[in-house]
């Protein structure tokens, strides 16, 4: 089973043959797609430096949240090597070609506040409450339908990169497999009377 940390020993890592170094590769990526195959959000907790393969890790997820001390970067470059996790795809994709360039190309640690300007990280929180902001944001995901989240993921992604038009059809696809569903109802029936929705996922 292999581990993968942001601060993997470097010695560790020269004692790999080419050979292991692609096994190494080719189970990151495999674990990399696992986490963007599951079907409910998934949130990386940046509470301490992610660098190299961490990020890489934390850019799988749907969302993250940085606490207000750590730092973040894919630092490959300055190793003589390049991102090899998805690192290189997976960033642009996310803030942009031009700023994942720089990012990349000077291997350069950034901030908190500088994570979230260049919109890496979805919240900054204080590192003496990160816990306790975590648990507020993941709460208000966590009171929602069930099925819609799962649903509105999937029209995220499936429609992300297709037209508008091609988007909307996938939309229409997924809102139509709410519909039906016992937890749409019972929000019809908690707004009518008044009261929170007790959600059970069917």
């Amino acid at each position: 089973e292999k581990v993968f940390s942001a601060g993997a020993d470097l010695k560790e890592r020269m004692k790999m043959n080419r050979g292991e170094v692609l096994e190494f590769l080719d189970s990151f990526r495999d674990l990399c797609f696992l986490i963007e195959s599951i079907e409910i959000p998934t949130i990386a907790l940046l509470n301490g430096d992610a660098y190299g393969g961490g990020l890489e890790l934390a850019l799988c997820c749907d969302l993250r949240f940085i606490s207000s001390q750590a730092k973040i970067g894919l630092t490959e470059t300055k190793l003589g090597i390049i991102p090899g996790a998805g690192g290189t795809q997976r960033l642009p994709r996310l803030i942009g070609l031009s700023r994942a360039k720089e990012l990349i190309f000077s291997a350069r640690r950034i901030s908190a506040e500088d994570s979230f300007r260049f919109g890496i990280v979805n919240e900054i929180f204080p590192q003496g409450s990160f816990g306790q902001n975590v648990v507020e944001r993941i709460s208000e995901i966590v009171n929602s339908a069930p099925i819609a989240v799962r649903q509105a993921k999937k029209s995220i992604e499936a429609g992300f990169d297709q037209t508008l038009e091609i988007g909307i059809s996938i939309e229409r696809e997924n809102y139509l497999r709410t519909l039906d569903s016992k937890d749409r109802n019972e929000a019809l029936l908690a707004f009518k009377e008044k009261r929170q929705a007790q959600f059970t996922g069917e």
